[in-house]
């Protein structure tokens, strides 16, 4: 794990056992997901571990987390890097597939790991956390590279890094003179919040602007403790925008997204992006049709004020990049 880490990971569930164990995981399901813990990462914090019902066995938080024995089966149209990531990695760590933006991926580590992830393959517990060098390397990538106007951190998940570790990389970015605006993208504040400190927030105070933007699926994920932690990087001037992804089961009907929308506004979150499920290996139970998606959003229409919706996008095959969703 990243360096000042690892006192705070010792409640969290690791295995298919640990999960059985908390009454997340039935005992006839553990062998299956043994199985899929051998190719797949899992973690779940004891903060997610406490949103989950165990008596729902269609609970919307659990879905998320817990390893299922259809994360086995590959869909023909699925592969390894949906995203197409390593085309357009010019040096380790960092993809520009954007002329003006690029992003930094300074390490591979999440507090929680989605079963939709669609870097399920590269992510995990080791950590995946550059070298100094190798961080140099990508930051002189940065400095070379005038078009970039936004860095945009992810990876993995940037709040991972101690405040020791992610001051020093945001204010490298902020110190060249042609980007404009940091973003990170992060599950942190919804999947252990008690890691948005003090220390952190001074962290985030490179010079520039930075936004941050949450990774949420289900109102429920916005409990006391994640709605206190997101109010202390909005009092701390951060901007909030809010990113989910579209999913069966999960988030699927007008209801469960316009609570999902609402309560991102009450904790001061733009609804900013809503994905359609990348096409990762063994994520074909999450998939919803874009034709189905687009209908929930007009269906919201009216019912929520415009900046409560988001814009529905989807990747494009061979690093195209997102697109709007739109009727054809």
């Amino acid at each position: 794990m990243p360096d000042g880490d690892t006192t705070r990971q010792g409640r969290t569930l690791r295995t298919p056992r640990a999960l059985r164990d908390a009454g997340l995981l039935p005992a006839h399901a553990e062998a299956a997901a043994a199985a899929v813990a051998e190719r797949f990462a899992i973690s779940v914090t004891d903060h997610v571990a406490g949103l989950i019902d165990p008596a729902d066995p269609a609970d919307p938080i659990a879905r998320q987390y817990i390893p299922d024995a259809a994360e086995l089966t590959t869909a023909p149209h699925e592969t390894d890097d949906p995203t197409a990531d390593a085309p357009f990695t010019p040096v380790k760590g960092v993809v520009h597939r954007y002329p003006d933006r690029a992003l930094l991926k300074p390490l591979l580590a999440c507090p929680v790991y989605c079963r939709f992830c669609f870097r399920r393959e590269v992510v995990g517990p080791d950590g995946g956390v550059l070298t100094e060098a190798e961080l140099d390397t990508a930051i002189a990538w940065f400095e070379r590279t005038p078009a970039i106007r936004e860095a945009i951190l992810t990876g993995g998940d940037p709040f991972m890094l101690s405040a020791r570790r992610l001051g020093p990389i945001l204010a490298r970015l902020a110190a060249i003179p042609h980007i404009e605006t940091l973003r990170i993208h992060t599950r942190v504040p919804v999947a252990d919040p008690a890691r948005i400190d003090a220390a952190l927030l001074d962290a985030l105070r490179p010079g520039k602007p930075v936004f941050v933007a949450v990774h949420a699926n289900h109102a429920r994920e916005f409990a006391p403790a994640a709605t206190a932690a997101i109010g202390r990087l909005a009092d701390a001037g951060v901007a909030l925008l809010g990113q989910s992804v579209l999913l069966r089961g999960v988030n699927d009907s007008a209801a469960a997204l316009e609570d999902l929308f609402r309560a991102m506004l009450r904790t001061r979150v733009k609804p900013y992006y809503l994905h359609a499920l990348d096409a990762a290996p063994g994520t074909a139970r999450f998939a919803v049709p874009d034709a189905e998606g687009l209908a929930l959003l007009r269906s919201l229409r009216g019912r929520l004020p415009g900046h409560a919706l988001p814009c529905f996008v989807r990747e494009l095959p061979q690093g195209g990049g997102k697109r709007p969703v739109e009727a054809s």
